[in-house]
């Protein structure tokens, strides 16, 4: 367990610590974008790997047991999920290299919120996380969850810095919060915009994952017949 507590907060450290800080500003004025990128990708690679391999590794004990009904009620918030991951790679200003259309008009999934992908990524940690219930998944989840949810006002703050004209526009019509923005009278939910492939692909990656997750990761994500 030390090994994963100290591999998770390597993993939160690189991705709250440095990424949107001011740190990050300094490094890439000493090396340059495309360098402090690469460094940063390398990093985040290692991180990863060690927190994968920790969390195998790692003694754990349990701290609850999810019923087969709150099982099934997390199987069904990983749908949206999908689908927020697919619909993340269209139109999106706050994704890696997509500050070119910071001053274009929100449309599509960023109408939801802007931060589809992270959104995707903390759905999937938390369910992960509620389902488990011992003390190595909540440590090595929860990491996760923390870099996803701490990862959304950290690259706000950092398109605010770097371009504030075309960022006061876009946060006027948008929200990190899902539907915040259009439950705010800022937006307005346009189905047409994001689509039916986000939809479609979304249900069929969720339908595939329920049913090969025991021959992917040993263990079922919900119990047939319970």
């Amino acid at each position: 367990m030390p090994w994963l507590i100290l591999a998770a907060l390597l993993w939160v450290g690189v991705h709250v610590g440095i990424a949107g800080t001011a740190l990050r500003g300094a490094i890439v004025a000493r090396i340059g974008e495309g360098a402090f990128r690469g460094a940063f990708s390398a990093l985040s690679l290692l991180a990863i790997v060690l927190l994968v391999r920790a969390w195998g590794a790692a003694e754990t004990a349990p701290l609850w047991f999810a019923p087969n009904g709150l099982r099934w009620a997390l199987a069904l918030l990983m749908l949206p999920a999908f689908v927020l991951f697919v619909a993340a790679f269209r139109r999106n200003p706050t994704a890696v290299g997509g500050e070119v259309m910071l001053g274009a008009e929100a449309t599509g999934i960023q109408r939801v919120t802007r931060h589809p992908m992270l959104w995707s990524f903390a759905l999937w940690a938390l369910v992960h996380l509620l389902g488990n219930g011992d003390t190595a998944a909540v440590v090595f989840f929860g990491a996760f969850l923390v870099t996803a949810l701490a990862g959304m006002p950290s690259i706000d703050a950092k398109l605010a810095r770097r371009a504030p004209e075309a960022w006061a526009r876009l946060s006027a019509t948008t929200s990190i919060l899902p539907f915040g923005a259009i439950a705010a009278g800022r937006n307005r939910l346009v189905l047409r915009e994001i689509g039916w492939v986000p939809v479609v692909v979304g249900i069929v990656a969720w339908a595939a994952m329920l049913h090969f997750h025991r021959g992917l990761f040993g263990v079922p994500a919900v119990l047939m017949g319970s």
